[in-house]
Protein backbone atom coordinates (compact mmCIF):
# COMPACT_ATOMS: atom_id res chain seq x y z
CA UNK A 1 0.00 0.00 0.00
CA UNK A 2 1.34 3.42 -0.98
CA UNK A 3 2.11 6.00 1.67
CA UNK A 4 -1.11 7.46 3.03
CA UNK A 5 -1.39 11.05 4.18
CA UNK A 6 -3.68 12.06 7.04
CA UNK A 7 -3.21 15.69 8.16
CA UNK A 8 -3.35 14.80 11.83
CA UNK A 9 -0.70 15.21 14.50
CA UNK A 10 -1.97 13.53 17.66
CA UNK A 11 -1.17 14.84 21.09
CA UNK A 12 0.82 12.42 23.29
CA UNK A 13 -2.29 11.27 25.15
CA UNK A 14 -4.17 10.78 21.88
CA UNK A 15 -1.28 8.75 20.50
CA UNK A 16 -1.26 6.60 23.63
CA UNK A 17 -4.91 5.77 23.04
CA UNK A 18 -4.34 4.99 19.34
CA UNK A 19 -1.59 2.57 20.38
CA UNK A 20 -3.71 0.74 22.95
CA UNK A 21 -4.65 -2.68 21.45
CA UNK A 22 -7.70 -3.24 23.71
CA UNK A 23 -10.76 -4.20 21.70
CA UNK A 24 -13.08 -1.99 23.78
CA UNK A 25 -11.98 1.34 25.24
CA UNK A 26 -13.89 3.61 27.63
CA UNK A 27 -12.46 7.12 27.53
CA UNK A 28 -13.64 9.74 30.03
CA UNK A 29 -12.32 13.09 28.81
CA UNK A 30 -12.86 16.66 29.90
CA UNK A 31 -14.29 19.32 27.59
CA UNK A 32 -12.03 20.65 24.81
CA UNK A 33 -9.59 17.76 25.14
CA UNK A 34 -9.81 16.74 21.47
CA UNK A 35 -12.23 13.83 21.83
CA UNK A 36 -13.94 14.17 18.45
CA UNK A 37 -10.69 14.68 16.52
CA UNK A 38 -9.32 11.56 18.14
CA UNK A 39 -12.54 9.64 17.47
CA UNK A 40 -12.63 10.36 13.73
CA UNK A 41 -8.96 9.52 13.27
CA UNK A 42 -9.28 6.36 15.34
CA UNK A 43 -12.08 5.22 13.04
CA UNK A 44 -10.05 6.03 9.92
CA UNK A 45 -6.98 4.21 11.24
CA UNK A 46 -9.06 1.15 12.14
CA UNK A 47 -10.50 1.06 8.61
CA UNK A 48 -7.02 1.20 7.10
CA UNK A 49 -5.82 -1.54 9.47
CA UNK A 50 -8.78 -3.74 8.53
CA UNK A 51 -7.99 -3.33 4.84
CA UNK A 52 -4.34 -4.14 5.51
CA UNK A 53 -5.48 -7.31 7.27
CA UNK A 54 -7.33 -8.36 4.12
CA UNK A 55 -10.88 -7.71 5.32
CA UNK A 56 -13.11 -6.82 2.38
CA UNK A 57 -14.94 -3.48 2.37
CA UNK A 58 -14.10 -2.27 5.89
CA UNK A 59 -16.85 -0.31 7.60
CA UNK A 60 -16.27 2.04 10.52
CA UNK A 61 -18.68 4.36 12.29
CA UNK A 62 -18.96 7.47 14.40
CA UNK A 63 -22.14 7.85 16.47
CA UNK A 64 -23.32 11.01 18.24
CA UNK A 65 -26.42 11.33 20.43
CA UNK A 66 -28.23 13.16 17.59
CA UNK A 67 -27.65 12.89 13.84
CA UNK A 68 -27.55 16.68 13.57
CA UNK A 69 -24.81 16.66 16.21
CA UNK A 70 -22.81 14.20 14.13
CA UNK A 71 -23.11 16.51 11.14
CA UNK A 72 -22.28 19.65 13.12
CA UNK A 73 -19.48 18.27 15.29
CA UNK A 74 -17.78 15.56 13.24
CA UNK A 75 -18.61 15.80 9.52
CA UNK A 76 -16.08 18.52 8.70
CA UNK A 77 -13.38 16.63 10.60
CA UNK A 78 -14.26 13.43 8.74
CA UNK A 79 -13.80 15.16 5.36
CA UNK A 80 -10.65 17.00 6.47
CA UNK A 81 -8.82 13.87 7.59
CA UNK A 82 -9.82 11.68 4.63
CA UNK A 83 -9.54 14.28 1.83
CA UNK A 84 -6.00 13.26 0.84
CA UNK A 85 -6.66 9.54 0.84
CA UNK A 86 -7.08 7.73 -2.51
CA UNK A 87 -10.67 7.25 -3.62
CA UNK A 88 -12.02 10.04 -1.40
CA UNK A 89 -15.78 10.37 -2.11
CA UNK A 90 -17.96 12.13 0.48
CA UNK A 91 -21.74 11.71 0.42
CA UNK A 92 -23.26 14.81 2.01
CA UNK A 93 -26.80 13.46 2.04
CA UNK A 94 -26.09 10.15 3.78
CA UNK A 95 -23.08 11.34 5.82
CA UNK A 96 -20.63 8.72 4.70
CA UNK A 97 -17.21 8.88 3.08
CA UNK A 98 -15.70 6.23 0.80
CA UNK A 99 -11.93 6.05 0.56
CA UNK A 100 -9.18 3.63 -0.47
CA UNK A 101 -11.62 2.01 -2.92
CA UNK A 102 -13.35 -0.11 -0.32
CA UNK A 103 -13.36 1.61 3.07
CA UNK A 104 -16.35 3.57 4.31
CA UNK A 105 -16.79 5.86 7.32
CA UNK A 106 -20.43 6.34 8.35
CA UNK A 107 -21.81 8.99 10.70
CA UNK A 108 -24.92 8.12 12.71
CA UNK A 109 -27.14 9.57 15.42
CA UNK A 110 -28.50 7.47 18.27
CA UNK A 111 -31.81 9.30 17.82
CA UNK A 112 -32.33 7.18 14.70
CA UNK A 113 -31.16 3.73 15.80
CA UNK A 114 -32.89 1.93 12.93
CA UNK A 115 -30.38 3.49 10.50
CA UNK A 116 -27.70 1.30 12.05
CA UNK A 117 -29.68 -1.94 12.21
CA UNK A 118 -28.50 -4.79 10.04
CA UNK A 119 -25.09 -3.31 9.25
CA UNK A 120 -21.64 -4.74 9.97
CA UNK A 121 -18.81 -2.75 11.52
CA UNK A 122 -15.09 -3.23 11.93
CA UNK A 123 -14.94 -0.39 14.44
CA UNK A 124 -17.21 2.23 15.97
CA UNK A 125 -16.78 5.25 18.21
CA UNK A 126 -19.76 6.27 20.34
CA UNK A 127 -19.27 9.94 21.24
CA UNK A 128 -20.97 11.39 24.33
CA UNK A 129 -22.17 7.92 25.19
CA UNK A 130 -23.65 9.16 28.49
CA UNK A 131 -26.38 10.90 26.46
CA UNK A 132 -27.39 7.78 24.52
CA UNK A 133 -29.97 5.13 25.29
CA UNK A 134 -28.11 2.07 26.63
CA UNK A 135 -29.73 -0.33 24.14
CA UNK A 136 -28.08 1.50 21.23
CA UNK A 137 -24.96 -0.46 22.20
CA UNK A 138 -26.42 -3.71 23.46
CA UNK A 139 -29.13 -4.30 20.85
CA UNK A 140 -27.78 -2.62 17.72
CA UNK A 141 -24.05 -1.87 17.68
CA UNK A 142 -22.64 -4.82 19.61
CA UNK A 143 -24.24 -7.39 17.26
CA UNK A 144 -22.93 -5.40 14.27
CA UNK A 145 -19.35 -6.03 15.45
CA UNK A 146 -19.64 -9.77 15.89
CA UNK A 147 -18.99 -11.28 12.46
CA UNK A 148 -15.93 -9.05 11.93
CA UNK A 149 -14.86 -9.19 15.59
CA UNK A 150 -14.81 -5.41 15.52
CA UNK A 151 -13.94 -3.02 18.33
CA UNK A 152 -15.47 0.04 19.92
CA UNK A 153 -14.57 3.16 21.85
CA UNK A 154 -16.97 4.95 24.21
CA UNK A 155 -16.01 8.54 24.85
CA UNK A 156 -17.47 11.53 26.61
CA UNK A 157 -17.83 13.45 29.84
CA UNK A 158 -19.91 12.10 32.75
CA UNK A 159 -23.63 12.70 33.17
CA UNK A 160 -24.10 11.08 36.56
CA UNK A 161 -23.78 7.39 37.33
CA UNK A 162 -25.48 5.96 34.28
CA UNK A 163 -24.65 3.46 31.52
CA UNK A 164 -21.42 5.31 30.69
CA UNK A 165 -20.35 4.99 34.31
CA UNK A 166 -21.24 1.29 34.30
CA UNK A 167 -19.08 0.70 31.22
CA UNK A 168 -16.23 2.67 32.76
CA UNK A 169 -16.38 0.53 35.90
CA UNK A 170 -16.58 -2.63 33.79
CA UNK A 171 -13.44 -1.62 31.94
CA UNK A 172 -11.75 -0.71 35.24
CA UNK A 173 -12.40 -4.18 36.63
CA UNK A 174 -11.83 -6.18 33.44
CA UNK A 175 -9.22 -8.93 33.66
CA UNK A 176 -9.64 -10.35 30.18
CA UNK A 177 -7.62 -7.70 28.39
CA UNK A 178 -10.54 -6.89 26.10
CA UNK A 179 -11.51 -3.70 27.93
CA UNK A 180 -9.42 -0.69 28.93
CA UNK A 181 -10.39 2.58 30.61
CA UNK A 182 -8.91 6.07 30.74
CA UNK A 183 -9.95 9.20 32.62
CA UNK A 184 -8.37 12.57 31.78
CA UNK A 185 -9.27 15.68 33.76
CA UNK A 186 -8.51 19.27 32.75
CA UNK A 187 -6.29 19.78 35.79
CA UNK A 188 -4.19 16.79 34.68
CA UNK A 189 -3.84 17.34 30.94
CA UNK A 190 -3.36 21.13 31.09
CA UNK A 191 -4.81 21.33 27.57
CA UNK A 192 -7.03 24.21 28.67
CA UNK A 193 -5.34 27.39 29.87
CA UNK A 194 -5.49 27.83 33.65
CA UNK A 195 -6.97 31.28 33.29
CA UNK A 196 -9.74 29.92 31.09
CA UNK A 197 -10.46 27.16 33.61
CA UNK A 198 -10.80 29.74 36.35
CA UNK A 199 -13.12 31.81 34.18
CA UNK A 200 -15.22 28.73 33.50
CA UNK A 201 -15.37 27.94 37.21
CA UNK A 202 -16.62 31.48 37.87
CA UNK A 203 -19.41 31.10 35.30
CA UNK A 204 -20.53 27.59 36.25
CA UNK A 205 -21.90 25.92 39.34
CA UNK A 206 -19.42 23.77 41.22
CA UNK A 207 -21.28 20.62 40.11
CA UNK A 208 -21.19 21.70 36.47
CA UNK A 209 -17.48 22.48 36.58
CA UNK A 210 -16.60 19.20 38.28
CA UNK A 211 -18.66 17.26 35.73
CA UNK A 212 -17.47 18.98 32.56
CA UNK A 213 -13.80 19.65 33.37
CA UNK A 214 -12.88 17.29 36.20
CA UNK A 215 -14.95 14.33 34.94
CA UNK A 216 -16.87 13.73 38.15
CA UNK A 217 -19.48 10.98 37.96
CA UNK A 218 -20.83 12.10 41.34
CA UNK A 219 -21.96 15.54 40.15
CA UNK A 220 -25.73 15.60 39.74
CA UNK A 221 -27.29 15.96 36.27
CA UNK A 222 -28.53 19.53 35.91
CA UNK A 223 -32.30 19.70 36.20
CA UNK A 224 -32.80 15.95 36.78
CA UNK A 225 -36.29 15.50 38.21
CA UNK A 226 -35.70 12.31 40.17
CA UNK A 227 -31.99 12.54 41.05
CA UNK A 228 -32.50 12.51 44.81
CA UNK A 229 -35.09 9.74 44.76
CA UNK A 230 -33.01 7.49 42.48
CA UNK A 231 -29.91 8.08 44.59
CA UNK A 232 -31.87 7.02 47.69
CA UNK A 233 -33.22 3.91 45.95
CA UNK A 234 -29.66 2.93 45.10
CA UNK A 235 -28.43 3.54 48.66
CA UNK A 236 -31.32 1.57 50.12
CA UNK A 237 -30.65 -1.30 47.67
CA UNK A 238 -34.16 -1.06 46.25
CA UNK A 239 -32.73 -1.39 42.74
CA UNK A 240 -32.09 -5.09 42.85
CA UNK A 241 -33.55 -8.42 41.73
CA UNK A 242 -37.36 -8.18 41.97
CA UNK A 243 -38.88 -11.54 40.97
CA UNK A 244 -42.43 -12.04 39.74
CA UNK A 245 -44.74 -13.22 42.53
CA UNK A 246 -47.43 -15.47 40.97
CA UNK A 247 -49.71 -14.89 43.98
CA UNK A 248 -50.07 -11.21 43.01
CA UNK A 249 -51.58 -9.87 39.81
CA UNK A 250 -49.43 -7.82 37.46
CA UNK A 251 -50.65 -4.35 36.50
CA UNK A 252 -49.30 -2.37 33.58
CA UNK A 253 -48.85 1.33 32.84
CA UNK A 254 -48.46 2.43 29.22
CA UNK A 255 -47.19 5.40 27.28
CA UNK A 256 -48.63 4.83 23.82
CA UNK A 257 -46.69 6.33 20.93
CA UNK A 258 -47.96 6.73 17.41
CA UNK A 259 -44.87 7.01 15.21
CA UNK A 260 -42.43 6.92 18.12
CA UNK A 261 -41.83 4.82 21.22
CA UNK A 262 -44.41 2.86 23.21
CA UNK A 263 -43.34 2.04 26.76
CA UNK A 264 -44.94 -0.48 29.16
CA UNK A 265 -44.15 -0.86 32.87
CA UNK A 266 -45.13 -4.11 34.64
CA UNK A 267 -45.65 -3.85 38.39
CA UNK A 268 -47.13 -5.63 41.40
CA UNK A 269 -48.48 -4.19 44.65
CA UNK A 270 -47.60 -5.93 47.93
CA UNK A 271 -48.86 -3.93 50.87
CA UNK A 272 -47.12 -0.57 50.66
CA UNK A 273 -44.47 -1.86 48.25
CA UNK A 274 -44.65 -1.11 44.53
CA UNK A 275 -42.61 -3.78 42.76
CA UNK A 276 -41.49 -2.91 39.23
CA UNK A 277 -40.76 -6.36 37.85
CA UNK A 278 -40.46 -5.77 34.10
CA UNK A 279 -40.31 -3.16 31.35
CA UNK A 280 -40.79 -3.26 27.59
CA UNK A 281 -40.58 -0.71 24.80
CA UNK A 282 -40.59 -0.68 21.03
CA UNK A 283 -41.29 1.75 18.21
CA UNK A 284 -43.28 1.54 15.00
CA UNK A 285 -45.02 -1.69 15.99
CA UNK A 286 -48.82 -2.22 15.75
CA UNK A 287 -50.91 -2.64 18.87
CA UNK A 288 -51.28 -6.38 18.37
CA UNK A 289 -47.49 -6.66 18.79
CA UNK A 290 -47.68 -5.28 22.33
CA UNK A 291 -50.64 -7.47 23.21
CA UNK A 292 -48.68 -10.49 22.01
CA UNK A 293 -45.71 -9.43 24.16
CA UNK A 294 -47.96 -9.38 27.22
CA UNK A 295 -49.30 -12.84 26.37
CA UNK A 296 -45.81 -14.29 25.95
CA UNK A 297 -44.63 -13.00 29.32
CA UNK A 298 -47.15 -15.32 30.97
CA UNK A 299 -48.08 -13.07 33.86
CA UNK A 300 -51.48 -13.07 35.57
CA UNK A 301 -52.73 -9.57 34.83
CA UNK A 302 -54.85 -7.15 36.81
CA UNK A 303 -55.34 -3.64 35.44
CA UNK A 304 -53.90 -1.95 32.35
CA UNK A 305 -53.53 1.80 32.86
CA UNK A 306 -53.43 3.92 29.72
CA UNK A 307 -53.18 7.67 29.01
CA UNK A 308 -56.34 9.68 28.35
CA UNK A 309 -55.65 10.14 24.62
CA UNK A 310 -56.12 6.40 24.04
CA UNK A 311 -59.83 7.25 23.62
CA UNK A 312 -59.27 9.56 20.62
CA UNK A 313 -60.84 8.03 17.50
CA UNK A 314 -58.89 7.91 14.24
CA UNK A 315 -60.62 9.61 11.32
CA UNK A 316 -59.67 6.83 8.91
CA UNK A 317 -61.23 3.99 10.92
CA UNK A 318 -63.57 5.64 13.41
CA UNK A 319 -61.98 3.49 16.12
CA UNK A 320 -59.83 4.50 19.05
CA UNK A 321 -56.74 2.67 20.26
CA UNK A 322 -58.79 1.80 23.33
CA UNK A 323 -61.28 0.03 21.04
CA UNK A 324 -58.50 -1.83 19.26
CA UNK A 325 -56.84 -2.99 22.48
CA UNK A 326 -60.15 -4.24 23.84
CA UNK A 327 -60.86 -6.09 20.60
CA UNK A 328 -57.46 -7.78 21.01
CA UNK A 329 -58.52 -9.04 24.45
CA UNK A 330 -56.72 -6.57 26.70
CA UNK A 331 -59.01 -6.07 29.73
CA UNK A 332 -59.68 -4.27 31.99
CA UNK A 333 -58.48 -0.98 30.52
CA UNK A 334 -58.41 1.98 32.90
CA UNK A 335 -57.88 5.54 31.74
CA UNK A 336 -55.41 7.56 33.81
CA UNK A 337 -56.77 11.04 34.69
CA UNK A 338 -55.31 13.90 32.67
CA UNK A 339 -53.05 15.99 34.89
CA UNK A 340 -50.43 18.63 34.25
CA UNK A 341 -46.91 17.31 33.73
CA UNK A 342 -45.61 19.02 36.87
CA UNK A 343 -48.35 17.43 38.98
CA UNK A 344 -47.57 14.06 37.44
CA UNK A 345 -43.85 14.47 38.15
CA UNK A 346 -44.65 15.25 41.78
CA UNK A 347 -46.77 12.09 41.91
CA UNK A 348 -43.75 10.05 40.73
CA UNK A 349 -41.54 11.69 43.34
CA UNK A 350 -44.02 10.75 46.05
CA UNK A 351 -44.20 7.04 45.13
CA UNK A 352 -40.58 6.35 44.13
CA UNK A 353 -39.46 5.79 47.76
CA UNK A 354 -41.89 2.86 47.93
CA UNK A 355 -40.65 1.22 44.74
CA UNK A 356 -38.44 -1.80 44.29
CA UNK A 357 -37.14 -1.99 40.72
CA UNK A 358 -35.65 -5.02 38.99
CA UNK A 359 -32.15 -3.98 37.94
CA UNK A 360 -31.89 -6.39 35.00
CA UNK A 361 -35.29 -6.33 33.31
CA UNK A 362 -35.80 -2.62 33.98
CA UNK A 363 -32.29 -1.30 33.31
CA UNK A 364 -33.47 1.06 30.57
CA UNK A 365 -36.30 2.40 32.76
CA UNK A 366 -33.85 2.97 35.62
CA UNK A 367 -31.50 4.85 33.31
CA UNK A 368 -34.36 6.99 32.03
CA UNK A 369 -35.48 7.90 35.56
CA UNK A 370 -31.94 8.97 36.40
CA UNK A 371 -31.55 11.15 33.30
CA UNK A 372 -35.05 12.62 32.89
CA UNK A 373 -34.57 16.35 33.22
CA UNK A 374 -36.06 19.76 32.60
CA UNK A 375 -35.17 21.88 29.60
CA UNK A 376 -32.53 24.52 30.24
CA UNK A 377 -32.65 27.87 28.44
CA UNK A 378 -29.05 28.84 27.79
CA UNK A 379 -30.03 32.40 26.88
CA UNK A 380 -31.89 33.21 30.08
CA UNK A 381 -29.88 30.73 32.22
CA UNK A 382 -33.12 29.35 33.65
CA UNK A 383 -34.94 26.03 33.64
CA UNK A 384 -38.09 25.87 31.55
CA UNK A 385 -41.32 24.51 32.98
CA UNK A 386 -41.26 21.41 30.79
CA UNK A 387 -39.16 18.27 30.44
CA UNK A 388 -36.40 17.93 27.86
CA UNK A 389 -37.77 15.61 25.17
CA UNK A 390 -35.46 12.73 24.30
CA UNK A 391 -35.40 8.94 24.67
CA UNK A 392 -36.09 9.23 28.41
CA UNK A 393 -39.50 10.85 27.85
CA UNK A 394 -41.45 7.70 26.98
CA UNK A 395 -40.44 5.45 29.91
CA UNK A 396 -40.83 8.40 32.29
CA UNK A 397 -44.27 9.22 30.89
CA UNK A 398 -45.29 5.61 31.55
CA UNK A 399 -44.00 5.98 35.11
CA UNK A 400 -45.98 9.21 35.46
CA UNK A 401 -49.17 7.43 34.41
CA UNK A 402 -48.41 4.66 36.90
CA UNK A 403 -47.99 7.16 39.73
CA UNK A 404 -51.12 9.10 38.84
CA UNK A 405 -53.17 5.89 38.65
CA UNK A 406 -52.08 5.07 42.20
CA UNK A 407 -52.95 8.54 43.43
CA UNK A 408 -56.46 8.59 41.99
CA UNK A 409 -58.63 5.70 43.25
CA UNK A 410 -60.47 3.82 40.52
CA UNK A 411 -64.12 4.85 40.17
CA UNK A 412 -66.23 1.95 41.40
CA UNK A 413 -68.94 2.53 38.81
CA UNK A 414 -66.31 2.18 36.11
CA UNK A 415 -65.13 -1.06 37.68
CA UNK A 416 -68.68 -2.39 37.71
CA UNK A 417 -69.17 -1.55 34.03
CA UNK A 418 -65.85 -3.15 33.17
CA UNK A 419 -66.85 -6.27 35.07
CA UNK A 420 -69.64 -6.84 32.51
CA UNK A 421 -67.13 -7.24 29.70
CA UNK A 422 -65.87 -10.58 28.45
CA UNK A 423 -62.51 -11.67 29.78
CA UNK A 424 -59.83 -13.85 28.32
CA UNK A 425 -56.34 -14.88 29.37
CA UNK A 426 -55.51 -11.33 30.35
CA UNK A 427 -57.69 -11.64 33.46
CA UNK A 428 -57.54 -15.34 34.27
CA UNK A 429 -58.21 -14.70 37.97
CA UNK A 430 -61.74 -13.61 37.10
CA UNK A 431 -63.99 -10.79 38.25
CA UNK A 432 -63.19 -11.20 41.93
CA UNK A 433 -59.64 -10.05 41.24
CA UNK A 434 -60.98 -6.97 39.49
CA UNK A 435 -63.40 -6.10 42.25
CA UNK A 436 -60.64 -6.18 44.84
CA UNK A 437 -58.22 -4.09 42.81
CA UNK A 438 -58.95 -0.94 44.77
CA UNK A 439 -57.67 -2.60 47.96
CA UNK A 440 -54.09 -1.74 47.07
CA UNK A 441 -54.65 1.91 46.19
CA UNK A 442 -52.50 3.62 48.87
CA UNK A 443 -54.09 7.05 49.05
Amino acid sequence: MAELIIPYQPRPLQQELHNDPARFKVLVWHRRAGKTVWAINEAILKAIAAMSDGKPRPRVGYIAPLLKQARTVAWDYAKEFTAQLPGFRPNEGNLHIDFLDGCRLNLYGSDNPDAARGIYLDYVVMDEYAQMAPNMWTEIIRPALSDRQGGAAFIGTPKGKNAFYDLYMRAQNDESGLWQSYLYTASETQYVDEGELQAARNDMTEEEYLQEYECSFDAAIKGAYYAKQMENLTKEKQITSVPYDPVLSVNTAWDLGLDDMTAIIFYQIAGKEIRIIDYYENSGAPLNHYVQVLREKGYTYGEHNLPHDVRVKELSTGRSRQDVLRSLGLNPLLIVPKLGIEEGINAVRSVLPRMWIDERKCDRLIEALRQYRTEFDAKTMTFRARPHHDWTSHPCDAMRYLAVSLRDPVDQRRLQSLAQQDYDIFNPMGHDNLASSNDWVPW
